[in-house]
């Protein structure tokens, strides 16, 4: 059971520790005292335009021949268009300028799978996945939108990649598959109804977790049969012909080539097998298929950088990640500031988010998101009371020297939060998915007093569950995988190397580059940040300096 205090209920409650439960008793006096404010800010996007290799060239995407169904042509022009969630929520096309508006209100699009047209109509459906795991249908998008939405159903966060290989069966409507975090691969056929869109789940096969990207192939060879890519976290790049069985539904793989590490995100250009693949610097590449489940050499298709900001691409073949999209920190005088995440593997440039030292003798930490909105919140410790987003949680928090929030560690869906005590026990605090009140403690274990830091924000080992990182006093940086279970939540640590005591500030950062893998910061105590990007499983490149400057701040998170 829940306690807390609802963002749109005035009365109020105060939450005690005692015994491990946290209980919710009426409140005998005023709440307390507001505590200091966090402004949140909007980063601006531009959409970038999409210039299609000539018509005349050999670099021509040729999805409108193709025999598999398109499955994002918004505005009927024959060929599908891109859609994408960008750095500031909202979902955009390259059929048009404005934002595509679903009518989600503080509910970001986790992951977009459009499936084209399943009822008749000439327009495509697309399904959204939101942060809680709900599956979400809408009817006949263009390039504004639509208010015809249909709940497919909840727990969806039970897969760490959903996506569309095409027309699996050959009764012309696109179908899903769905990985399970456990790497099994499951398919559900598409109906044909809006609000039923799903059958129920087909067993297809374990291992396909030795991917990091999957990605819908359409039909290369014109059989009518759905194709598949998968890239492995070492840049390999394989192949699976379609099999037209329900089963099994594709053939043995066959290897494309290396070199695919290059991208953080991989995505089809139309349904014959055509890919888009965008690198580090925000540019974009195209690759032609010619037809055996090889491709020909890429062809840059954009400048560096034209196509940054795009945080989750449709049917980009990463594990989407939300919950923390940059760092804050706090100067010598108290200011709050924020950088963001700039989708190249960079941070932005740094945004004041309250009044000149307003934050001054605070204790506070940014958490990975405890509600529906996929960004970064701010917890606050005063005089032993707990505040999340200003919002009042309760008192008896005094005696918990950490918090850490990485985001679901239950497997839930919802963002949760981790406690440590003064004598080093670690305890797991479930959230409610609103950000406003914690279920009752469970205890993680003793012995996390030999960690100077805890810290984390996403999945560091390409499972798609919530891990942890802790450095000890000697520089030790160990990684704590996430398991799913609340009663549970770490497997055994592994060390990731020493020497990270170079840094006085450790910090996650979230998801730098959009490839869904966590990464990290460092600052020295000279003031250089350093940032590392996740490569996988459990590892980081080498650090990149980011800029000098950073020592004016006492605290980054």
């Amino acid at each position: 059971m829940f306690f807390g205090r609802g963002r749109r209920i005035a009365t109020c409650t105060a939450l005690v520790l005692s015994a491990g439960m946290v209980l919710a008793t009426p409140a005998s006096a005023a709440e307390p005292a507001p505590t200091p404010s966090v402004k949140k800010v909007a980063p601006s996007f531009t959409p970038p335009k999409l210039v299609r290799p000539d018509a005349g060239g050999t670099a021509r995407a040729q999805a409108e021949q193709g025999t598999s169904p398109l499955l994002s042509d918004l505005n009927l022009d024959g060929i599908n268009d891109m859609l994408y969630r960008a750095v500031d929520g909202e979902v955009y096309s390259t059929a048009g300028d404005e934002p595509v508006s679903f009518y989600r209100y503080d509910d970001i699009a986790k992951d977009i799978i459009p499936i084209g047209n399943q009822n008749g109509e000439a327009e495509p459906e697309v399904l959204v996945l939101s942060e809680n795991g709900t599956l979400k249908l809408y009817q006949d998008v263009d390039p504004t939108g639509t208010p015809y939405e249909y709940t497919v159903g909840g727990g969806w966060q039970a897969y760490n990649k959903i996506t569309s290989p095409g027309d699996v069966n050959g009764d012309g409507r696109a179908d899903v598959v769905a990985r399970a975090k456990d790497g099994q691969l499951y398919l559900y056929l598409a109906t044909g109804s809006p609000s039923k869109p799903l059958g129920g789940k087909i067993p297809v096969g374990g291992g396909w977790n030795a991917y990091d990207q999957l990605v819908g192939a359409g039909d290369v060879n014109g059989d009518g049969k759905a194709d598949l890519y998968g890239r492995k976290a070492d840049g390999q790049l394989y192949f699976y012909f379609g099999t037209g069985s329900t089963t099994r539904p594709f053939e043995t793989r066959k290897l494309i080539g290396g070199g695919w590490q290059t991208y953080n995100q991989i995505l089809p250009a139309g349904q014959d097998g055509s890919l888009w693949a965008r690198d580090n610097k925000g540019a974009l590449f195209f690759y032609v298929p010619k037809g055996d489940g090889t491709l020909n050499g890429r062809q840059k298709v954009s400048e560096d950088g034209a196509f940054a900001g795009i945080e989750q691409f449709a049917l980009g073949g990463n594990i989407p990640y939300t919950g923390k999209d940059g760092l804050m920190a706090r100067d010598g005088a108290g200011t709050l500031w924020f950088y963001g995440s700039s989708t190249t593997g960079r941070l932005t440039k740094r945004q004041a988010i309250s009044d000149t030292g307003e934050w001054a003798g605070t204790t506070w930490t940014a958490l990975s998101s405890l509600n529906a909105d996929g960004r970064a919140d701010v917890l606050q410790k005063l005089n032993g009371d707990l505040y999340v987003e200003m919002l009042y949680i309760g008192g008896g928090w005094g005696g918990f020297n950490a918090f850490v929030g990485a985001g679901d560690l239950s497997g839930d869906g919802k963002g949760d939060l981790l406690a440590r005590d003064s004598s080093g026990v670690l305890y797991l605090y479930r959230g409610n998915g609103e950000g406003d009140a914690f279920a009752s403690r469970i205890r993680v274990g003793a012995g996390w007093g030999v960690y100077n830091k805890l810290f984390g924000a996403g999945d560091y080992n390409g499972d798609g569950k919530t891990d942890l990182l802790a450095r000890t006093t000697g520089g030790v940086l160990y990684l704590y995988a996430g398991t799913g279970s609340a009663t549970a939540p770490f497997a055994g640590r592994k060390e990731i190397g020493s020497g990270w005591n170079t840094y006085k500030h450790l910090a996650a950062a979230g998801d730098l580059n959009a490839d869904g893998k966590g990464d990290i910061v460092g600052v020295t105590s000279g003031g250089d940040l350093y940032t590392y990007l996740n490569t996988l499983p459990g590892k980081f490149s080498g650090r990149s300096l980011y800029g000098p400057g950073f020592q004016i701040f006492n605290q980054i998170s």
